[in-house]
């Protein structure tokens, strides 16, 4: 098949500007349905005029029906989705991919959404939602220049060489002027010093995501979906400044022309959804920078390449559609936008709303409102009724005034002058059909007490179990719309991923659940899937609360009954501390690292090892029945060990007692015997002494005499050395019987005894 030839750049602006035209008088056909939405929404009596008209001098009362149901179900729809601190998580779609997808989980959820402002955005596309059927997020880099002026003085040569040595930096203003300081070691010197002006140019590019303004948005009327649509995009109005602080050249921007002829239909939404109208200065009044500009940034399926096959194209113009308007022309590899919708219609980019269901009720509803306070303004100023020329004052009746009178013509009846017109009291007949009404608010939408998260027992008197069904029911619709919605995010996150790795050129170290984590997500997949935290926060706390309680106390119960090992293989210790760090975030607290530390795997791998290396509880009560009955045992040994020490004691005991008993008659034994002796010998003295007393006749008896003495002397000291040599014995027989006693004591003990007091 022949190639088709490829289309030119004017050939291809002027099929983009036909599509732009059928995508503004689809947008403009649009604006008229949200404009409605946004009068009921705001419930103001002259933007309703049209739609609610009232009657001269009568009530103008508006019921907000539309108001009450938003703000009743938005909460709980906020709560769910953006309550949490991770609105996001990125599922692993590779072998290898788990730490990439919680480090991508971690980087999105704490990093990249407080930088974009994300959570605000999203909050602002699910209001648009709920109110509007539909919200538009998109997802680009931000490639921005900012510039600076800053003026330094008395920079000395290194400080100023460090200023102007980027090349972002130009200076405007310079000057040299010599001083003498005081340096220290070298006394006065003079110094150069530097006074500058600089202009500091700032580029930027960051991954951001945005809410399209409802009345900006362009679509095809063929369209199904965002993926399918042959033109999509965003028109809006920028200043020139805007548009060089962008990228683009200057000069190509100061030659555009300026913005036309207003929008009607475009304005005209704006005003309602801002409740104002803003007065623009006119192009003379206004700097050239500050001029607005139409700015139109589409995504467009073409044929440009002349293959026969459409491809999707990013184009930009400014301006016009001419090709002096085209401020980009790329290929592009997907659609990044995204609808959000909290109820979906088959086959339909659009969604539905609360405002389509509640509208009509709102309308009714505030017509009865309208006729039952005229029928309390007729009960409390009743329509007077009197007789022409009967009364004098007749002003007084049409004016009346506390205390002033009404004064009759003379011979006149008051009662027939001067009545009023009797209307009867209708408006306690209301009240029932509006309690209907809000009946049928419920039965259309599901939205109640309950989708806001407020019990609907805590206002009246009911069952317990119709409380709960009546909790359940709308709590049923909430979640119906949070998981709509939380679909439509999916690719938000999808795109601000794949953002992140496109653009981030070098490793980023950041804070993070204090402390410094650095991330490269260059080496992430691009392809992992996103999925949007919904678990918690569609019913009440205490409903959530409860449930997390329940989760919990079933991992523990898992745990304790199948122990660590088997027990581990249903409930990680990230399961469990996922779900405590859920009923944290379900009882309001954010910051779960106060109470709760996240487990680290090493330790938890290093404990388990441990673990396994310890005894299994069979081992340990195995063990614990052995020791005990080793105690018993020795228990019973030390009791007769004590009591065969007690009865060797009372043995010992007795043969010391005998010994000693054998010792002291021994003893006296021998005393008694020397006692003897020394009679005897002092007996013999005696006899010998008389006996040489009565020889003693000469000196030879004298002298016998002295022998004799010396004899006896002799022979008494030979019986004291017979006494101690009898002593000497005694004491060495009682130290062999002491000796004998302790060896047979020893022999007695057990050896550990015998042991210690052989030491000692």
């Amino acid at each position: 098949m022949a190639r088709d030839e490829k289309m030119d750049e004017t050939r291809l602006c002027n099929v983009v500007g036909d599509l732009v035209k059928d995508a503004e008088e689809y947008r403009n056909e649009r604006s008229t349905d949200r404009e409605k939405m946004m009068a009921f929404y705001d419930g103001d009596a002259k933007e309703l005029q049209a739609y609610i008209p009232a009657d001269k001098g009568r009530s103008q009362v508006v019921s907000r029906d539309v108001r009450a149901a938003v703000r009743k179900v938005l909460p709980s729809i906020l709560r769910t989705i953006l309550g949490n601190d991770e609105i996001v998580e990125y599922n692993p779609v590779g072998e290898g991919d788990e730490e990439s997808a919680q480090q991508a989980s971690d980087y999105v959820n704490y990093i990249a959404l407080p930088e974009c402002k994300g959570r605000t955005e999203i909050e602002d596309a699910i209001n648009d939602a709920v109110k509007l059927r539909n919200g538009v997020i998109k997802w680009f880099v931000e490639e921005k220049v900012d510039t600076k002026t800053s003026r330094h003085s008395g920079l000395d040569e290194i400080s100023f060489a460090q200023l102007v040595a980027d090349d972002d930096v130009d200076v405007l203003e310079h000057s040299e002027r010599q001083e003498t300081v005081e340096v220290p070691g070298m006394g006065p010197t003079p110094v150069v010093l530097h006074d500058l002006k600089l202009r500091r140019t700032i580029k930027r590019k960051m991954p951001r995501i945005g809410v399209i303004a409802p009345e900006n948005f362009l679509i095809h009327s063929d369209a199904t979906s965002f993926d399918d649509a042959p033109i999509l995009g965003e028109h809006c109005r920028l200043r020139r400044s805007d548009l060089v602080a962008m990228g683009y050249e200057r000069d190509k921007i100061w030659a555009l022309p300026t913005a036309g002829a207003s929008d009607t239909e475009q304005d005209t939404e704006e005003a309602a959804r801002r409740r104002d109208v803003l007065e623009s200065e006119s192009s003379d009044e206004a700097t050239k920078a500050m001029q607005e500009i139409d700015y139109y940034d589409l995504l467009v399926k073409v044929d440009y390449d002349g293959d026969g096959i459409a491809e999707l194209r990013r184009m930009v113009f400014a301006g016009g559609f001419s090709t002096e308007n085209l401020l980009a022309n790329d290929e592009w590899d997907e659609v990044n936008y995204a609808n959000i919708v909290s109820e979906r219609r088959p086959h339909q980019w659009e969604g539905n709303s609360a405002s389509d269901e509640v509208m009509e009720i709102q309308k009714v509803k505030t017509v009865l409102l309208r006729q039952t306070m005229d029928n309390l303004y007729w009960q409390n100023n009743l329509q007077p009724i009197g007789q022409l020329g009967a009364i004098t004052n007749p002003d007084a009746m049409l004016e009346p005034e506390f205390g002033k009178p009404i004064w009759v013509e003379e011979g006149v009846d008051v009662r027939a002058a001067v009545g009023f017109n009797q209307v009867p009291m209708v408006a306690d007949k209301s009240f029932a059909m509006l309690e209907y009404m809000d009946g049928e608010i419920t039965e259309r939408t599901g939205i109640s007490d309950a989708s806001s998260g407020m019990a609907p027992d805590a206002l009246q008197n009911m069952t317990a179990k119709a409380s709960a069904m009546m909790e359940q029911a709308g709590i049923g619709q909430t979640e119906m719309m949070v998981r709509c919605i939380a679909e439509s995010l999916k690719p938000v996150f999808r795109g601000l991923l794949k953002l992140i790795i496109e653009n981030q050129d070098a490793p980023r170290t950041v804070r993070l659940r204090d402390e410094w984590v650095t991330f490269d997500p260059r080496s992430w997949n691009a392809d992992m899937d996103a999925v949007v935290n919904i678990g918690l926060g569609a019913g009440t706390r205490e409903r959530d609360m409860m449930m997390m309680q329940q989760v919990i106390g079933l991992q523990r119960e898992i745990l304790s009954s199948m122990g660590p090992a088997v027990g581990m293989q249903y409930v990680k210790p990230d399961n469990l501390y996922n779900g405590i760090s859920k009923f944290v975030e379900a009882a309001g607290l954010k910051s779960i690292g106060l109470y709760f530390t996240q487990p680290d795997p090493q330790a938890i791998e290093q404990a388990i090892k441990a673990q396994a290396e310890q005894p299994s509880p069979e081992e340990i009560k195995a063990q614990a029945a052995m020791a005990l009955e080793d105690k018993r045992t020795q228990g019973k040994m030390a009791i007769e060990q004590f009591k065969g020490q007690q009865k060797m004691a009372e043995f010992t005991a007795k043969i010391q007692a005998d010994a000693s008993k054998e010792r002291e008659q021994r003893d006296a034994d021998l005393i008694t015997e020397l006692q003897q002796i020394q009679a005897e010998a002092e007996a013999r003295m005696e006899e010998a002494y008389i006996k040489a007393q009565s020889n003693a006749e000469d000196n030879a008896v004298d002298l016998q005499r002295e022998q004799m003495k010396q004899q006896t002397e002799r022979e008494w000291m030979g019986t004291q050395t017979d006494i101690a040599a009898a002593k000497i014995i005694a004491d060495v027989q009682q130290s062999r019987e002491t000796n004998a006693a302790r060896s047979l004591d020893r022999q007695r003990q057990p050896d550990g005894n015998r042991e210690g007091r052989s030491g000692q």
